[in-house]
């Protein structure tokens, strides 16, 4: 038999081991969990970051964008150096580094937010991008190791590369749906550095290679004792938000729900009359000048929070019945447990997204609608549009009113598309905030804050709206009219087809409060 030279006769490739300690089982176990490790990071880490970055389409941009990088890159360097050196050397390193990494992730991100915030985005980063890059080095080693044929290179690769794909696919499922509603961030990590460093072992002894796993139990079991005390922890992890609920010291039924570092709401237990937040007094203004007396009202709310304008409408109009869209079922048992919710108040309460909540709606069924839902500081987008407003005007009354809670700073680019989108679905619209922001003082500097939007087919009667502002001393004015319309300019409509929101909103600069 003849033969060209530079080819090989043989089915097994030249210089390849015949055996490598490493079956077919075993490399899909290996490739199938750190692929899944890959996106649990991912998810998690924004959980971590939404406290002191906000939970924003750049904040889940940001890490989506560092933990493909890291994909990228570790896949890449996993693969060259796999053909510089003995594959085998560098499956215990990867799992082990990567596992004593993700365990200390939580304590370094919540101690870098609250010591050196300036070098947040960066140690955030490194957080995401090192373990990511030595988990995604793992399927090119394996896939070397066991590419022991030409003849089923093919089959090897594709088999592997589905197994890595199937892995990320549960990795999401699995925490999206499980882990987080059920765990805290700081567990889910230090459980999965725990089980990453458990698989270093494993490798290690299966290989007789690499033995640095003494010393990086060391760091995971550090990395879990320093959770503990890191600043920045949680009363509760509720599936959306860390959650604290903070006594005020000067009021004995005082408290404030804080969600990811962000004042929600105040509520007083023993006097739900009580309104602690400008944005509130506004509202309740609003509700006043509309409303005189204290007829009962048909009410529903997007948003709940701490539930404190639904509170209010309870003990200030007897026989009214609000429900209240509150998407964070953890948010819910927080108003029960510690902000002393009660069967028989009036107060209808249902875990279910704002918008979904109200297709559920008659038409014509409620008297009044109350937009009052945040994720961080933005309003969720999906409640901005027009067709969000053509439903809140559908359930509304032929006298109903929307009145809704916005933040926005800068040149308050979002809180005009929003008046613009109010104003292209309602006959009747009207701002409320302080007098720079609502554009009545030209020569001031618009700094933002909370602003107060409301709507209705029926006549808005600002100076009723005024007299009902400065009863309460909240400060604010009202624009309407041709105040209104210039303030607007020519802000975008906002449509389900086309609404920037998070792009619109400017910061504040440190995280605001509602």
């Amino acid at each position: 038999m003849s033969r060209v030279t530079g080819l090989s006769s043989s089915p097994v490739a030249e210089g390849a081991p015949r055996d490598h300690g490493l079956g077919p089982r075993v490399a899909a176990v290996l490739v199938f969990g750190s692929s899944a490790a890959v996106l649990v990071v991912e998810i998690v880490a924004l959980r971590l970051l939404a406290p002191y970055l906000g939970l924003t389409l750049e904040t889940s941009t940001m890490v989506i964008s560092i933990a493909l990088t890291a994909i990228a890159l570790g896949s890449w360097l996993g693969g060259s150096v796999a053909d510089q050196v003995d594959p085998r050397r560098l499956l215990g390193p990867s799992l082990g580094l990567s596992g004593a990494v993700v365990a200390l992730t939580p304590a370094v991100l919540r101690t870098a937010a609250e010591w050196t915030p300036a070098m947040l985005l960066l140690i955030a980063s490194l957080t995401i991008l090192v373990p990511g890059a030595l988990l995604s080095a793992v399927t090119p080693v394996v896939t070397k190791l066991r590419l022991t044929s030409l003849a089923e290179t093919g089959t090897v690769v594709g088999r592997l590369s589905g197994v890595g794909t199937v892995g990320a696919i549960f990795g999401t499922v699995f925490t999206g749906f499980v882990l987080v509603s059920r765990l805290p961030v700081s567990g889910i990590l230090i459980g999965l550095g725990t089980l990453l460093l458990a698989g270093s072992a494993l490798v290690e002894w299966r290989t007789r290679g690499w033995s640095g796993t003494p010393a990086l139990t060391l760091v995971v079991v550090a990395g879990g004792l320093a959770t503990t005390v890191a600043p920045g922890g949680c009363d509760a992890e509720t599936k959306y938000h860390c959650a604290r609920v903070v006594a005020d010291p000067d009021r004995a039924g005082g408290r404030t729900l804080v969600l990811d570092g962000v004042r929600h709401s105040y509520v007083d237990i023993d006097d739900p009359t009580f309104l602690e937040f400008t944005y509130v007094r506004a509202i309740a203004s609003v509700v006043d000048a509309a409303f005189p007396g204290s007829e009962p009202l048909a009410a529903h709310h997007l948003g709940g929070g701490g539930l404190t304008f639904p509170r209010y409408l309870a003990a200030t109009r007897p026989g009214t019945h609000s429900l209240v869209s509150e998407i964070d079922t953890g948010v819910v048992r927080i108003d029960r447990d510690r902000l002393g919710l009660r069967p028989g108040s009036g107060i209808g309460v249902r875990a279910e997204d704002g918008r979904l909540g109200l297709r559920r709606l008659d038409t014509g069924s409620r008297d009044l609608v109350v937009g009052d839902a945040f994720g961080g500081v933005s309003v969720p987008w999906h409640l901005t549009t027009a067709e969000a407003m053509a439903d809140v005007r559908r359930v509304l009354n032929e006298d109903g009113l929307y009145v809704a809670n916005l933040i926005d700073h800068g040149d308050l680019a979002f809180a005009r598309a929003e008046a613009a989108t109010l104003s292209e679905t309602f006959e009747n619209v009207a701002l409320l905030g302080e007098a720079k922001d609502v554009g009545l003082a030209p020569a001031a500097i618009p700094e933002g804050g909370n602003l107060v939007l409301v709507a209705s087919d029926r006549a808005v009667d600002p100076r009723a709206l005024q007299e009902a502002l400065d009863a309460r001393r909240t400060g604010w004015k009202v624009a309407v009219g041709d105040d209104l319309t210039s303030w607007i300019g020519d802000a975008p409509l906002l449509t389900d087809d086309y609404a920037p929101v998070d792009q619109l909103l400017q910061p504040s600069g440190p995280r605001s409060s509602r």
